[in-house]
């Protein structure tokens, strides 16, 4: 079975080993360029959670209504991103990551004239629409451009997205509360600035899609685990678990950060946005060190580490004072962020050659997952109190102990 080189077994092996360099090496330049327009991309969509209180004001929204903005945002690019990664991995489009942008940028200038509730659930799919295109094929080329270093690409890319998520809020705080809804327009020329480089980035792809690819390489030692279908349908279902923990968890500091800290501690807006920010800042980091450590010491250990090493301090979050919360969320995030890249290359290397496929589907589910926690905790708040949210998410990190079913790879200690 260890020397089985059929197609099925290349399928299910588990979490390859590195693999080695394409023809044309590590092209690092395009993944900082894909990493640059994640950041882009991901500080639009993260102005649609922090002016929610621009929105709840402006249109008298309740949370019920505000988690479904969410949802309307994150269930859209759920659903398409699978559909997307899928069609991609058959006929690779080059110039769709342009095309994911332009939607992004059609959806904020809506948003910005949005006058009823309606109008802005069609912006918060438009934006939505727009991660569906990105996230998939840029996880491709990515990979691709990686020169066999996965999970380095692969959490430089995310620590693009990452980082535009934190710097979101804090324009926010700094534009858009201040000057009101229409101002988001402002932020359109991010768009067309993406929409740029990503031309530059397609031309590239559409040069050397055809070179031998990273994600279906062979191996470069044999794997100390062969795994049987039903083994690795387990894993990918623990994975997308993880997941789901981590996504749900994060919907509540996304989405009720901001409002938690101005009911319990009596915060301002624009303190309460700053802080945000704060929380935000440390996924980049995080999402870095994930990535670099995975490519050394494998992905199992940092997969155990973020997921379960995030529920001491979860569990003392919604206990502690108005400072310690900033601190402790800080820590969450760095800790829970340092997963996302590690899970999404151990499944890559699950299914070799579908590349987008799991991309759109992993991506696909944090965002579906986490527009239906935010519709559920929204509901929940609105029922209970945002307190109550708190104490009873601070128990999801525990999901990690599911990670003693992943099997091991070669060479992982």
């Amino acid at each position: 079975m260890a020397n089985d080189t059929s197609p099925l077994a290349a399928a299910t092996a588990p979490a390859a080993a590195p693999q080695a360099p394409s023809a044309h090496g590590a092209a690092f330049a395009v993944v900082f360029s894909l990493s640059a327009c994640h950041l882009l991309n991901d500080l639009m969509q993260s102005m649609l959670p922090a002016i929610y209180p621009v929105l709840k004001e402006t249109h008298g929204l309740d949370f019920g209504q505000i988690g479904l903005i969410t949802l309307a945002f994150q269930c859209t690019a759920s659903l398409f991103q699978p559909v997307v990664g899928m069609v991609t991995d058959r006929r690779p489009m080059p110039y769709s990551l342009a095309t994911g942008m332009a939607s992004t940028l059609v959806g904020l200038l809506l948003l910005a004239r949005a006058e009823d509730y309606a109008t802005i659930l069609v912006a918060a799919c438009l934006v939505g629409l727009g991660s569906a295109v990105f996230h998939p094929e840029a996880s491709r080329v990515a990979r691709l451009a990686s020169g066999g270093r996965h999970g380095l690409a692969q959490s430089l890319f995310q620590v693009g997205g990452n980082a535009g998520s934190a710097i979101g809020p804090l324009l926010a705080a700094l534009v858009v509360v201040p000057n009101g809804q229409r101002s988001v327009a402002w932020f359109s020329a991010a768009a067309f600035l993406g929409m740029t480089v990503l031309v530059g980035v397609g031309n590239w792809y559409a040069r050397n899609r055809r070179a031998p690819r990273a994600q279906g390489a062979p191996v470069a030692r044999p794997l100390s685990v062969q795994l049987a279908e039903p083994r690795v349908a387990l894993a990918l279902a623990v994975l997308v678990t993880l997941i789901f923990s981590k996504t749900f968890y994060s919907a509540s500091l996304n989405s009720y950060y901001t409002f938690y800290l101005m009911g319990r501690f009596g915060a301002d807006v624009e303190t309460a946005q700053f802080a945000l920010f704060v929380f935000l800042a440390s996924s980049p980091i995080g999402a870095l060190l994930g990535g670099w450590l995975g490519d050394r010491i494998g992905r199992l250990p940092i997969i155990w580490v973020s997921i379960l090493g995030a529920l001491p301090f979860s569990l003392a979050l919604p206990h502690v004072g108005f400072a310690t919360t900033i601190v402790l969320a800080f820590v969450i995030g760095l800790v829970m962020s340092s997963s996302f890249s590690a899970i999404l290359v151990y499944a890559q290397d699950l299914l070799p050659g579908r590349v987008g496929l799991v991309a759109g589907v992993f991506f696909g589910f944090s965002f579906g997952l986490g527009g239906i926690g935010a519709a559920a905790l929204g509901e929940l708040a609105d029922r209970t109190s945002l307190d109550t949210v708190y104490a009873i998410c601070a128990f999801l990190p525990a999901i990690g102990l599911l990670t003693v079913f992943l099997p091991r790879q070669a060479g992982q200690r």
